[in-house]
Formats: C-alpha cells, sequence, structure tokens
C-alpha cells in the first residue's frame, strides 16, 4: 500500500473529504485530521482506504476498514463512522461506485456453481462489511490510480480496471451479498428493491405494509429481513436518509431548516429539530453556526 499512497500524494488537488477523479464514478478522498464517531451514509460501492483508517458501527456490529480491508457496500447504508488519521498520517483512499450493468454481466460469466450467494438465506448478509485486500485487489487498485493520473489513460484503461475491481471484490468474502444484489430473486434482492425505492421516494408517505407488499413479503418477514441488512426497522431507516437528505440541503445548497424538514417529508419543524439533534448531536441551527465558522477560518 505505501507505493499506492506515494502515488496519491502526486494529486495536490485533493483537499480534505471527497474529489472527484478523471473517471466517472470514482472519487478520491483524503483527510488530514481525527473525526469523531459520527452518522453517515455510503452508496453503494467499494471502499478502499490505502492509509490512516476507519471505524464503522452498525447495530451491534464495528469495522475496521483500512489498507488491509477494503470496504464493500452492496445496497445505500446509514451508518456511522470514525475516521483516524493527523496531517503527518492523512487518511487516503478511493471509493468506486458499483455499476448494476457491469455486476449482472460479470456474475452472468462467473460459474454460480462455485457458491457464490448459494446457501441458506435463513440468516442474510448484512449490506456492509469489510473484505481482505489480497494481492490481485492490491494490483488491481494500484493499476487504477496509476491510469488516473492521466486524462487520457484514465478514459481508456480507467473503465477495463475498474471492471476487474468489481470481479475481484466478487471473488472476495463480500461476494454473497453482491451476488445477492444481482439477482432478481430472493430475500436480500427484494428488499434491496424497497430500499431503492426508499431513497428516491424518502419524502413521501411510505409505511411498512405498503413495502411490505412491494417486497412480496408478510410484515412480519419484511421486518426481520429488513433489520437482518440494515440494521434498522424500515421506519428507524427511512428517518436517517430523510434526516441525512435535509442536512445535505442545508449544507450544500443553503436551505434553512424548516423549508429542508418539508423537502424530506417532515410535516413538524420541531420533531425535525428534535430528531435531527438526537441523530447528528446538534441542531440545525448549531450545525449551520459551526459550518460557517469553519468558512471564515
Amino acid at each position: 500500500m505505501a507505493k499506492m499512497a506515494e502515488l496519491l500524494q502526486s494529486f495536490p488537488e485533493i483537499d480534505d473529504g471527497p474529489s472527484a477523479s478523471r473517471l466517472n464514478g470514482v472519487l478520491l478522498f483524503k483527510e488530514t485530521r481525527h473525526i469523531p464517531r459520527k452518522p453517515m451514509v455510503y452508496n453503494p460501492g467499494l471502499c478502499i482506504v490505502v492509509q490512516g483508517h476507519k471505524i464503522g458501527y452498525l447495530g451491534d456490529q464495528k469495522f475496521r476498514y483500512d489498507a488491509n480491508h477494503y470496504l464493500v457496500t452492496s445496497v445505500t447504508m446509514p451508518f456511522e463512522c470514525e475516521t483516524f488519521a493527523t496531517p503527518a498520517e492523512p487518511l487516503r483512499g478511493l471509493y468506486i461506485d458499483i455499476d448494476m450493468g457491469q455486476l449482472h454481466d460479470l456474475i452472468g460469466r462467473i460459474d454460480v456453481q462455485t457458491g457464490i450467494g448459494t446457501g441458506s438465506e435463513r440468516i442474510l448478509p448484512r449490506g456492509i462489511g469489510p473484505a481482505v485486500m489480497d494481492e490481485e485487489m492490491l494490483d488491481a487498485t494500484t493499476r487504477l490510480v496509476k491510469c488516473l493520473r492521466s486524462a487520457t489513460e484514465a478514459q481508456i484503461l480507467g473503465p477495463g480496471i475498474v471492471r476487474e475491481i468489481l470481479y475481484r471484490a466478487l471473488c472476495g468474502a463480500q461476494a454473497p451479498v453482491l451476488y445477492s444484489l444481482a439477482v432478481h430473486s430472493g430475500t436480500f434482492s427484494q428488499v434491496a428493491r424497497v430500499l431503492k425505492i426508499m431513497q428516491s421516494d424518502y419524502a413521501g408517505k411510505l409505511d411498512v405494509e405498503q413495502l411490505a407488499k412491494t417486497a412480496h413479503l408478510s410484515v412480519s418477514a419484511f421486518h426481520r429481513a429488513f433489520k437482518e441488512i440494515t440494521s434498522d426497522s424500515p421506519m428507524q431507516y427511512l428517518k436517517k436518509i430523510r434526516l441525512t437528505k435535509a442536512r445535505d440541503l442545508m449544507m450544500q445548497e443553503s436551505f434553512k431548516a424548516n423549508l429542508a424538514a418539508d423537502k424530506v417529508g417532515y410535516e413538524s419543524a420541531s420533531q425535525f429539530s428534535r430528531e435531527f439533534k438526537r441523530y447528528f448531536g446538534q441542531s440545525p441551527a448549531e450545525m449551520m453556526r459551526e459550518l460557517r465558522a469553519a468558512e471564515t477560518r
């Protein structure tokens, strides 16, 4: 990983936080300070940490992703994360979106008799988890970072390397969850389809009975499967998505709190403020004051 960390240092335009790369679907990220445990949302993708490390918290599960373990997120997942970094040794890495078309095509070419995604669904996999960074994945990721230094190589070589990285993930510890996501049958896939609906229609009046019917499951079976995959009940998950969307509107588009609350489906501004502070540890007004103070430094 030392070689890849050195390569990432050659991207001087990277500030703290995520930065677009020369290839669509690939983000570079850097942090130069410790970030305490806080709520966040990852979309389906592979998070590859090259230097530093992160600790993720999901329900009663705790997982570390670092230079030896990349993180696979198969469905949009709210969870909590702590970042460990210093100015002398920043956190560096990249995030690769999972292209469902590529995933379907790769699985179609893999001999499913190898056992990927087969077996009982009595215990469903979580929608997020680490996998060991083996030599093949490390080699492919290093080649991707190299090609991102050139606009021409990023466009010509990048898509093929990203496809290889996705294939390597299908050979790793999180292969069952990726396979389950791609197939059109099975409980994991049924819940994943509902999660997509909740992502796009989070401001609507969604209820568990309606969502269970969409998943073709009984309410009790849907509730149980949903919690096994996300560690949240459907309504807890929806609340986290709404609050995160509202925070993004306030931080990125300068929405006032009451307008952001209404935009994401809250009917009560006071309820929104209470739940926002409970989830993020600060009220909307406190968050905006902190953001404005940071901008004036």
